[in-house]
């Protein structure tokens, strides 16, 4: 394997490995500020003549008042009705009609807007971005409409899932105070119950200028974006009075805690545990570095150590994964999934895993393992780049999470810079038991010979790494 990284990276343009050396570059990133605080970051891409226009505005789901949980997501679904200009319908219509596709999602500290057309129909996706970005019309009816569809959708997506109830539990129990506990999508309880003003407040208070993040990446050029942005976005107004950005901090966190859930529709019982963990910070990523490579070498893949003692020196699990979103606000989370084979309980498949941690906390990083982990993210950044979405996706969540275009273009080398002390010393601040929560999902006893399934396939028994953060909630048009 180290041998093929090797002869693929060496296959690689030289261009291309001194452009991800360092970093995307100024003559590729450009930003600028609007004189009423609304930030553009311009990402050229001349390869072809399309272009990704997106719009994140700093407030998501951890942003919302206390009883109005999804909220934000409610707002998401409701810019895509009408405006003082466009009927109901008419954003995602227009898009169409120029060849193009158009979407949003809400996440815990962002909500995003983009729209992927032709390079010359930029301007008018401004146009039409930020007239909704102040022109939005709301009433009771279309409110009441789209009420039901949030609701629904939560039917679909989380009622009719255990897997996805199940992941709701366990970050309900890992945060004990902060906002990041309560789903994007809304609480079932509370989304009967938002209003018209609910959406009206949120709407006025974060959907501003100064609070947003324009971000274009494709075939442009950057003064005729900024010509563009300011044009359209400038002449609305800053919100004085937009609130800074308070939350409810994390309390110490003293006792592991362990929940138990049953559903009859599980297909594949597993176990899930997650450690309170930091994030990625502005000018100080090297922690959050550590974890993303502890992440691979634990659980990232069949050749991850726990794969490779628990699915196949001991044939315990039939799945055993590890993740870390370093993207984030506010404390993250490192979680462990274990699937075990039929036959083996779940304490059972909780005392081996323990046992590949302790040992690994033992006999520490395996050399040869930590760089072919790093070569294979320098390929990964590399390939990375022929994505002009993902490239805009990127920026845009950095610098909605307060990290800076420094900071994006840094990460490479952060990465790369990771030594095996920094992943052991990582590994032992992450694994405390005080700040973790073990989950079991399981069938009841009494229906675990009815052959009943969820929607999750028994090829695929638990939720990928991707999926277990329910932290995004995308508006499909």
């Amino acid at each position: 394997m180290r041998a093929l990284m090797i002869a693929i990276m060496t296959l690689l343009p030289a261009a291309a490995l001194a452009q991800e050396n360092a970093g995307t570059g100024t003559d590729q990133v450009t930003s600028y500020t609007l004189d009423n605080g609304m930030e553009v970051v311009v990402i050229e891409d001349h390869r072809a003549p399309v272009v990704t226009h997106m719009v994140w505005y700093r407030a998501g789901s951890a942003d919302e008042p206390p009883g109005s949980s999804g909220v934000a997501h409610f707002l998401e679904h409701l810019l895509f009705k009408g405006t003082d200009t466009l009927a109901p319908g008419e954003f995602s219509a227009t898009v169409a009609k120029q060849g193009g596709s158009d979407n949003a999602f809400t996440s815990y500290d962002y909500t995003a807007y983009f729209q992927r057309v032709a390079a010359d129909r930029l301007e008018l996706m401004m146009k039409m971005e930020a007239d909704r970005m102040v022109n939005l019309v709301l009433d009771e009816e279309n409110v009441a409409t789209e009420r039901n569809v949030i609701i629904e959708e939560r039917n679909q997506r989380v009622e009719n899932n255990p897997n996805a109830l199940f992941r709701e539990q366990m970050n309900a129990a890992q945060y004990l105070n902060h906002r990041y506990g309560t789903p994007v999508i809304g609480w079932q309880h509370e989304q009967p119950k938002l209003t018209l003003q609910d959406a009206r407040d949120f709407y006025s208070t974060y959907y501003a200028p100064n609070d947003a993040i324009l971000v274009v990446a494709g075939d442009v050029q950057p003064d005729e974006v900024l010509a563009l942005a300011q044009e359209h976005y400038g002449a609305i107004p800053a919100n004085p009075d937009l609130p800074e950005r308070m939350r409810p901090e994390e309390p110490r966190q003293m006792a592991a805690r362990r929940l138990m859930m049953e559903d009859p529709r599980v297909a594949q019982p597993y176990l899930m545990r997650s450690y309170l963990a930091p994030e990625r910070d502005p000018g100080a990523q090297e922690k959050a570095a550590a974890l993303t490579i502890l992440a691979e070498i634990l659980g990232g893949g069949t050749t991850s150590l726990m794969a490779e003692k628990l699915q196949f020196d001991n044939e315990v699990a039939v799945q055993a994964s590890a993740w870390y979103d370093a993207m984030s606000l506010d404390d993250t989370t490192f979680t462990l999934l274990v699937v075990p084979v039929p036959g083996v309980s779940l304490p059972d498949a909780e005392a081996a895993m323990d046992g590949v941690i302790a040992s690994f906390l033992e006999n520490g990083v395996d050399a040869d393992q930590l760089e072919r982990i790093k070569m294979q993210m320098r390929a990964a950044q590399i390939y990375a780049r022929d994505d002009v979405n993902g490239l805009a996706n990127r920026y845009g969540a950095a610098l909605a999470s307060s990290l800076t275009i420094e900071d994006v273009q840094d990460w490479p080398s952060v990465l790369q810079n990771v030594s095996a002390e920094d992943v052991m010393q990582a590994a032992r601040d992450v694994f405390r038991p005080e700040t973790s929560v073990t989950g079991y999902l399981s069938i009841p006893e009494a229906t675990s010979d009815t052959g009943a399934k969820d929607t999750l396939r028994t090829d695929d028994p638990a939720p990928a790494a991707a999926d277990t953060q329910d932290a995004t909630t995308e508006t499909t048009q």
